[in-house]
């Protein structure tokens, strides 16, 4: 049951979705995108895609700048 629990937050969403979570406009989060504002999305074949689960924990964090974010993963990844 828990694979399947991740199979469901692991998806990958579009800008538009992702303004959609964050009650913004897809151009918003292109531009939060840019400033290094939001958490870092994946490039495949010219699409940008943020990884559901990231963003939920991201969000939960409290949306730190993607610096802060990055930095916040490494110390997790260390433990």
């Amino acid at each position: 049951m828990d694979e399947k629990k991740n199979q469901n937050t692991d998806r990958l969403l579009s800008s538009e979705a992702v303004g959609h979570i964050l009650s913004l406009s897809k151009r918003t989060v292109h531009r939060l995108n840019s400033a290094g504002l939001i958490i870092r999305p994946l490039r495949i074949s010219g699409s940008v895609r943020y990884v559901q689960s990231e963003l939920m924990a991201w969000i939960q964090a409290k949306m730190p700048c993607r610096s802060e974010w990055e930095a916040i993963q490494q110390t997790k990844g260390k433990k």
